[in-house]
């Protein structure tokens, strides 16, 4: 699901790109930052890269069943369909720093248009993806981005951060089965 929420987010902004820009080539690459090697990747020159680099879980749950009735009456036993949030980093690369200025402010005004995205706003959505929801990440400003930028080992580029909220990962695996109930006993002991 993480991969098919980002490939639908990258799908989305890049459209938006080119429709804003005019542009025919795709301008948005999910990707890496810096290669092991060390040098920054060919594919990311020139473009807007979305960067992976966080994933927490939702530690708020709603109330809900494991188990779900199947056709003949019993129940299956899943695992809870939990909850997690994305850290992206947006950071335009580009050879000519007023470009690189010009689609952060673009890829900001998208995450400002698009703050959710459902079937209601893109027919295009994933199965199995509901809704996304994008937030501004604040941080701790000047400090986070340098410590971020340092542990990516990449020299700083203008980037935001945005969370990607609440993408569902559930196992298929089935925990087990249990006999649903087909009968009731109107039977009272006597004392």
């Amino acid at each position: 699901m993480i991969l098919k929420a980002l490939q639908f987010t990258n799908r989305t902004l890049n459209q938006y790109l080119k429709n804003k820009f005019g542009l025919s080539d795709d301008v948005v690459v999910t990707n890496k930052i810096i290669d092991q090697n060390g040098t920054v990747p060919i594919e990311n020159q020139n473009k807007v890269i979305i960067t992976l680099i966080h994933v927490e879980q939702e530690t708020v749950k709603p109330f809900y069943s494991r188990s779900r009735q199947i056709n003949n009456g019993n129940y299956e036993n899943k695992p809870i369909n939990e909850r997690y949030n994305l850290y992206l980093l947006i950071s335009p690369n580009f050879e000519e720093y007023n470009e690189t200025l010009k689609f952060l402010n673009a890829s900001i005004q998208f995450f400002q248009i698009n703050g959710a995205l459902d079937a209601n706003t893109s027919s295009t959505i994933p199965k199995g993806i509901t809704r996304l929801e994008f937030e501004f990440e604040k941080g701790d400003g000047y400090l986070q981005m340098h410590n971020l930028w340092s542990a990516l080992g990449a020299k700083y580029q203008p980037s935001v951060i945005y969370k990607m909220k609440l993408i569902s990962i559930t196992s298929d695996e089935i925990k087990g089965f249990e006999t649903g109930i087909t009968a009731t006993s109107n039977r009272i002991k006597d004392d």
